[in-house]
């Protein structure tokens, strides 16, 4: 007999978690590896919320905390949602989580039965198959090129629509690639989802404050489908709080209950402490999260000059995240100085930790097997260095030996 679940020998490893594993057993070893595999930000949590944290601890925040999130917390979020996104939702219908993860984790949990659809535009974050598949749904894909700036369209949408479809889940911004749906983009796929008035929409949008457009749009401001929307969104990214675990969903009453429900049999509430600092950084304005945007975006014209100047690459210039998708099949079936033959984007990033000493994660995780996702968050010399040792790596790559007659 078996001694582990089909559940979990069925569920994929993270592949970024995974490649900054292997990047740092390489550096433990001694070799100087430049990591640029996982979705954190260099920068540390803005002071007033880490003096937050403290206080709480003194005052004595160290008991359960309510399942869903302090009242105070989730007033705080939906007061965010108001005067950052114009949208009206009570703290009622806030649900604080461990995470975004678990907020994604707890809609699709409190939504699928086996069997339903989920439909996905590719690339997508790597959780997003495996959570469904947890969920016991089944993932439709809509593959979305870099021709596209990996957008789908309103008339890929519809064809990926069955009578099994159950929800539509995507991010914008985008991770991996950094796309960013305009208003007049989302209102081409609403117009889509009024016809289906059954199919519910998970909304990531944890990268809304890195976002170089005029704005975050999100597709909850449009009033035809908002019941059905769920926005996943946390402090991870735009306050520099990945290790501090707190995400948040946003839903109609009767899921976010489905969620709360969930949620008090598996991790009960979020840590107090993270939680009081929580409401600091949504009560403490975004000065600190806009400083940190126009470093972003600087570091993204910086490294988007120089992956222009690697031949092979197909690169195009995203508007948000901090991630470049360039496109690497050009380099598929060429060769290494020892001869070994790169076949897809999973050894062509295993090459270039190995030999360019610089950590990535392949395309194939995030369905998209012709790409490798590449993060820019880190300091500007280790960014200019990284992209040399990648161009150097790619240029060893021999074309594949010609078979003799």
């Amino acid at each position: 007999m078996a001694i582990l679940s089909d559940r979990i020998n069925n569920l994929a490893e993270s592949a970024t978690i995974k490649m900054a594993k292997l990047g740092r057993e390489l550096a433990a070893k001694g070799v100087d590896v430049i990591s640029l595999s996982l979705g954190e930000t260099d920068f540390f949590t803005p002071q007033h919320v880490k003096q937050a944290a403290k206080e709480a601890i003194d005052q004595n925040y160290s008991y359960y905390t309510p399942v869903a999130g302090y009242p105070e917390l989730r007033k705080a979020i939906a007061a965010k949602l108001k005067n950052e996104n114009g949208l009206d939702y009570g703290f009622d219908q806030i649900v604080v989580s461990t995470g975004a993860k678990q907020s994604l984790a707890n809609a699709l949990m409190c939504l699928i039965n086996p069997g339903d659809e989920v439909i996905i535009p590719t690339p997508y974050w790597v959780s997003y198959s495996e959570l469904v598949k947890l969920a016991e749904g089944e993932s439709v894909f809509i593959d979305a090129t870099i021709e596209s700036d990996f957008k789908i369209t309103p008339e890929e949408l519809e064809a990926a629509i069955t009578p099994k479809s159950k929800v539509f889940m995507f991010s914008s911004p985008n991770n991996p690639t950094g796309y960013v749906y305009s208003y007049d983009e989302l209102a081409a796929l609403v117009k889509v989802l009024e016809k289906h008035p059954d199919i519910f929409i998970i909304s990531d949008e944890i990268y809304e404050h890195i976002n170089f457009l005029d704005r975050h749009v999100s597709i909850a401001e449009f009033e035809s489908v908002k019941d059905r929307v769920i926005i996943i969104n946390g402090l991870s990214k735009a306050y520099a709080m990945t290790g501090w675990r707190l995400g948040y969903s946003a839903s109609n009453k009767e899921i976010a209950a489905a969620c709360d429900k969930l949620q008090s049999q598996i991790t009960s509430g979020t840590c107090s402490i993270t939680q009081r600092a929580g409401v600091a950084a949504y009560e403490g304005g975004l000065e600190s999260v806009r400083e940190m945007k126009e470093v972003f975006l600087r570091r993204r014209d910086l490294v988007y000059g120089l992956l222009k100047d690697i031949d092979g690459l197909k690169v195009n210039l995203p508007d948000g995240a901090f991630y470049f998708f360039p496109d690497v099949s050009s380099f598929f079936g060429k060769t290494t100085a020892d001869g070994q033959t790169i076949a897809n984007a999973d050894e062509l990033a295993l090459y270039l930790l190995n030999t360019s000493h610089v950590a990535v994660v392949s395309g194939d995780a995030f369905g998209d097997p012709k790409s490798i996702r590449i993060s820019y968050a880190a300091a500007d010399e280790k960014l200019i260095e990284a992209c040399k040792r990648i161009k150097a790596g790619l240029s060893q790559l021999n074309e594949r030996p010609v078979p003799a007659v």
